[in-house]
């Protein structure tokens, strides 16, 4: 079989794998030196790319950014900033109809840009929001799926760790990827919260809700203030340092990291042992993401010996397909992925095919990054996986609540994201117009 046919089955034979249960870095890595193996029939030089990947993934200073990214993440989830932020969310927009629904969108979007974690977002929310929807009578679907929705939000809105893992894939500027995901982050936050409220007009049996106390005093300006301000403050110094020329985003990973132990020591809310369980839980997560990593590089070597992503982009000319019906191809295949993998493994294994392809079609790479991440991202709200989905149910611990009434509830938030999704394809420039 030339290079060719073998580069194919091998893409076929990953997915079957994928779909049969084996672990995904797992299915990578020994296809791809399956692969490279029959191509060129030699064992030593599989053995030498399975050598040069770990080299290539461990050795580079920019992954250092997802732990430091992970760690401050985790630790804003501990000290209670989420609450705070929900709290201010809250009183803002409690007198509007399905307000504790904008509420959650809202917060879920200042959180996002210091976490950079749906997970942790569904996680943290789950527990703040949900008890208080519930009491105001609204829709049990309803307050399921707008946590879920809202959560995909720190896949986007930088600090983004889904952004730094394709910026590794695509050799693009990890600055640049927070750039280009602001607008579509805060349009796609923008899109849910009217949504919502369209929601609350023409289907008010699914939002339900009653109107909260009136008498309750709202927080005064100063009181907002000071529960917002070690978000302001994490923004400012992360993001604000990268944007501003004045740390690269690895040095800004650790800046957030220090600047949230801080706040999480004065505010008393740290001890030895949840600081422990933080530098564990980061390590875990970062582990994983490298291994996968490793796996992905090797894949995607093994695609370049094939000769596979020329092929395709070549085929896909020949086709005399533009760049939108390009793009419509590919976000069919994430959503199809998104069915059973997570969000980093469709990163690594789908984008690699396509981005030959979009060069050569006049599409930017950054650009590119940004609708992978959002098309990625609805597949935490589709079945049967559904990352988001099952972080929400497992944080409610209610056996009332099916993983079908989430799933349900979450499904106007996915339709939400495909429209935005075609609007960034649509216009690049929502995308590229901060770089």
């Amino acid at each position: 079989m030339d290079p060719v046919g073998i580069g194919i089955l091998s893409v076929v034979l990953v997915v079957a794998l994928i779909y049969a249960g084996l672990y995904v870095p797992v299915a990578l890595g020994v296809v791809s030196v399956l692969g490279v193996w029959l191509m060129r029939d030699r064992l030593d030089l599989s053995i030498n790319l399975l050598t040069l990947a770990v080299g290539d993934a461990v050795g580079d200073y920019n992954f250092a950014t997802i732990p430091l990214f992970m760690v401050m993440g985790l630790v804003v989830s501990r000290i209670g900033i989420g609450r705070d932020v929900y709290d201010v969310a809250n009183d803002s927009f409690r007198r509007v109809k399905g307000g504790l629904g904008i509420a959650t969108v809202a917060a879920n979007a200042l959180f996002a840009s210091v976490t950079g974690s749906s997970i942790a977002s569904a996680s943290v929310f789950t527990r703040v929001s949900l008890p208080e929807m519930r009491r105001l009578n609204y829709g049990r679907r309803f307050c399921v799926g707008v946590v879920a929705g809202s959560s995909v939000l720190g896949m986007l809105i930088p600090p983004s760790v889904m952004m730094i893992i394709y910026a590794f894939v695509a050799e693009q500027s990890v600055g640049h990827m927070f750039l280009a995901g602001v607008i579509p982050g805060v349009l796609l936050a923008a899109s849910f919260a009217i949504g919502i409220v369209m929601m609350a007009h023409f289907t008010p049996g699914f939002v339900g809700g009653r109107q909260p106390d009136t008498d309750t005093p709202s927080l005064s300006l100063a009181r907002k203030a000071k529960m917002l301000g070690p978000v302001v403050l994490l923004v400012v110094a992360v993001l604000g340092g990268i944007y501003g020329g004045v740390v690269t985003a690895t040095e800004a990973g650790a800046l957030g990291a220090l600047i949230a132990l801080i706040i999480g020591f004065l505010r008393r809310a740290l001890d030895r042992r949840s600081l422990w369980e933080i530098f564990v839980e980061a390590g875990y997560v970062s582990a994983a993401l490298l291994l996968l990593i490793i796996a992905a590089n090797m894949y995607s070597r093994m695609l370049g010996v094939a000769g596979l992503p020329t092929l395709f982009s070549e085929w896909l000319e020949g086709m005399e397909f533009g760049l939108n019906e390009l793009m419509a191809i590919y976000v069919m295949t994430l959503i199809i992925l998104g069915t059973v993998l997570d969000t980093a493994s469709i990163i690594l294994i789908a984008s690699p095919l396509f981005m030959s392809a979009v060069v050569a079609f006049g599409g930017d790479l950054v650009w590119f990054g940004v609708v992978t991440v959002i098309g990625a991202e609805i597949g935490l709200l589709t079945p049967p996986l559904g990352l988001s989905v099952f972080t929400v149910k497992s944080a409610i611990n209610d056996p009332t609540v099916s993983l079908g009434d989430i799933f349900a509830g979450a499904f106007p938030f996915a339709a939400i994201m495909l429209l935005v999704l075609v609007a960034v394809i649509l216009f690049p420039s929502l995308s590229l117009a901060l770089i």
